[in-house]
């Protein structure tokens, strides 16, 4: 199981690689799309790099709610860390 400081940490990481962002400029509260700059190709290429580090997808509908970098950490973290039912 991940944590959520964890999957910030690997989502940083990947915003950086993937986009040529400044590590400095990621924050939870970091919107994507103003703040960083992150067009709904970008997301594409984002929710497919979760993908292949997770091993599972998150859904579009899942996605189009996420605003903020935090929003993805929480969206990663649930993926990640299905509660029981």
């Amino acid at each position: 199981m991940k944590s959520r400081d964890e999957i910030f940490q690997t989502l940083r990481d990947a915003l950086v690689e993937l986009f040529e962002l400044e590590p400095e400029r990621i924050s939870l509260e970091a919107n994507l799309y103003q703040d960083l700059e992150i067009d709904s190709i970008d997301a594409v290429d984002l929710i497919d790099h979760i993908k292949r580090q997770t091993g599972k997808k998150i859904a579009a509908e899942e996605f189009k709610s996420v605003r903020t970098v935090g929003d993805v950490v929480e969206a990663v973290y649930r993926l990640v860390n299905p509660q029981p039912a």
